[in-house]
């Protein structure tokens, strides 16, 4: 088959996850749109909120050259960047709720100025808006994503992949982002990788470094859910396993149903909902792509 990136099928650490817990969630996240607006639909929360707004402060830096860096308090550029995520829009009961969350995001950024660590070093920028490479072009996949950091480490000429962490639980140890990230690094970019860490920012001034996966076995893992992937958007089957919905595709079954409260559009032109307490688990709001 001929490579065709507009006919292909992307997939991402957050759409394979989606589809490994739900193939439900995965239609509703990353096929459904909604047929009066034409938009793709997403619950905001607080948690997923706060590390919205601290990723982007933090991943502002790595296109400054390094002496400018610091120049400013991130917490001057935090206080804008929290204003997309204010009030309703990110998911916040009321001001009190707000001022907890977007305080725990100021002591985050306090710590990365007081421990920058490898932002302080060169960075390395891959040239796409959205990183990219045909996992298969046989199968007219591809596999796409963005890494937070890839700090450059001069004596070898090679990069370090890094993981911001806002949330308060470690990444699981069979997670398939690393490889993910791993893949798409080693293919979007020339130099090779040399570590890789998570930086779990809310409670750690140090990185946490994480062994490399093997480069063959990576693939075949991502590739074999891809494929899965690709035949349930081929056969349109995207069937909750318990039946009547999961504890995560249900919060957005609420949207097709109407009973969420519409916010906004987001900077992605998503249609952004609010759902009641009652329909929220607090066990999802921590993950953050």
């Amino acid at each position: 088959m001929a490579k065709d990136k507009y006919s292909a099928v992307w997939v991402s650490h957050s759409s394979i996850c989606d589809f490994l817990r739900c193939p439900r969630l995965y239609y509703l996240n990353n096929v459904y749109k909604d047929p009066q607006t034409g938009h793709k639909i997403k619950v905001s929360s607080p948690p997923l909120s706060l590390g919205q707004a601290v990723h982007e402060v933090i991943e502002s830096l790595s296109v400054l050259p390094v002496e400018n860096r610091f120049q400013q308090s991130l917490i001057t550029t935090y206080d804008e960047v929290w204003k997309k995520v204010s009030g309703s829009r990110g998911g916040f009961a009321d001001e009190e709720v707000e001022a907890s969350y977007k305080e725990r995001g100021k002591v985050m950024l306090q710590r990365v100025m007081e421990h920058p660590g490898p932002l302080k070093n060169l960075a390395v920028k891959i040239n796409m808006d959205l990183p990219y490479y045909w996992l298969s072009e046989e199968d007219n996949i591809i596999l796409c994503g963005k890494i937070d950091w890839l700090e450059y480490m001069q004596e070898t000429d090679s990069v370090h992949i890094i993981d911001f962490k806002t949330g308060k639980t470690d990444e699981d140890g069979d997670s398939l982002q690393l490889p993910i990230y791993y893949l798409i690094t080693s293919n979007c970019q020339k130099r090779t990788v040399a570590k890789a860490s998570y930086w779990y920012i809310a409670r750690n001034d140090e990185l946490t470094t994480v062994e490399l996966p093997d480069m063959q076995e990576a693939h075949e893992r991502v590739y074999k859910i891809a494929k899965d992937i690709k035949l349930a958007r081929q056969l349109d089957r995207f069937k909750c396993p318990q039946g009547n919905g999961c504890r995560f595709c249900k919060p957005l079954e609420v949207i097709v149903q109407g009973k969420a409260t519409f916010v906004g559009v987001d900077d992605f032109g998503q249609d952004t909902y609010i759902l009641g307490t009652e329909a929220l688990d607090p066990s999802l709001d921590s993950v953050v792509h």
